[in-house]
This record gives structure tokens, sequence and C-alpha cells, in this order.
């Protein structure tokens, strides 16, 4: 892409942000990466608020990609493979609601893919026929998160969360 970073957008929480965002950082085709929170009620949350598990919101990591160099689907795939999604508000030694396994759609034909994307999963084996807890909801707003999170393992080495 050129010029101004465009592209499309996909949402994704599966645990600790850090380690999600690297995931997809470095992957070709991903534009940009931020971390932040969505699916919350309060408005401009801060990272204490938030890990009080009070504001409903998720730790994210908001992709900007562009779609002619990889799919929706390869982004789902990538997702599946960086955490547990059979786990209820937490993976590894993190928990609470912020640590939730969440897919935000931003229009119909991702929540579609999401959904049918989730289905295999649960379907397929691969987490033992464990009943895939991730939760598929429409895009709300996105709160970036304070910038010392931003492409943290980047900055501070590292490169996984707890699973």
């Amino acid at each position: 892409m050129t010029g101004e970073e465009t592209g499309k957008t996909a949402t994704f929480g599966g645990g600790c942000f850090w380690g999600v965002e690297e995931s997809f950082r470095t992957v070709n085709g991903v534009v940009k990466t931020a971390v932040g929170y969505m699916g919350g009620s309060v408005k401009n949350p801060a990272y204490e608020q938030v890990c009080t598990g009070e504001t409903g919101h998720a730790e994210v990591v908001q992709v900007t990609y562009d779609p002619a160099k990889i799919s929706y689907q390869q982004l789902l795939d990538i997702f599946w493979s960086v955490h547990d999604p059979t786990q209820l508000n937490r993976q590894g030694p993190d928990f609470g609601p912020n640590y939730r396994s969440v897919i935000f759609y931003h229009d119909p034909e991702q929540g579609k893919t999401a959904r049918k994307s989730k289905i295999d999963v649960e379907t397929s084996g691969r987490f033992g026929f464990g009943k895939v807890v991730t939760q598929i909801q429409p895009a709300g707003e996105f709160y970036r998160a304070e910038e010392y999170h931003q492409q943290y393992f980047a900055k501070k080495g590292g490169g996984r969360c707890h699973i």
C-alpha cells in the first residue's frame, strides 16, 4: 500500500494483548497493529481500570490489513493458533473478562466468516473437542491502549504471553 496506511480492519482478543499483537505485527499483508480495549461500557478506559474486570472491555489487537495480500480467513487462522479458545476469561495465569477470547467483526461478511471459522475450529478436534467459548460480536469503539503497551515485545524482547 502506498501513501497513508489504509486497508481493512480486524479486531481480536485472545488474552494478553502483547502476545496477540506480536503474532500479527510482522505478518505479510498486515499494514499496522495497535493494542487497546473494546467491548466495555467506560469511555477512554485506562489499563488499570480494564484490569479490574469492571469496565467490560477486552484487551484486543486491532489489525489493519491489505486484503490483496492476506485474507480475513488467514487472520482468523493466526488468531486461533495463538491462544486457547476453550478457556473462559483466561489465558494461562491471566484471568478475568478482559482476557476473554473474542472476535469483534467490522462488517457482516467478517461476522459470517468468523462464525463459520469458530464452528470449523470447534468440530476439528484441534482443542480436544472442548467447547470453543470465543465470543463473536460487532465491533464497537476501539480505545487505543497507553503507548508503553504498543509493540511491547518489539520494544522489550520476548514474543509470547502464557497460554
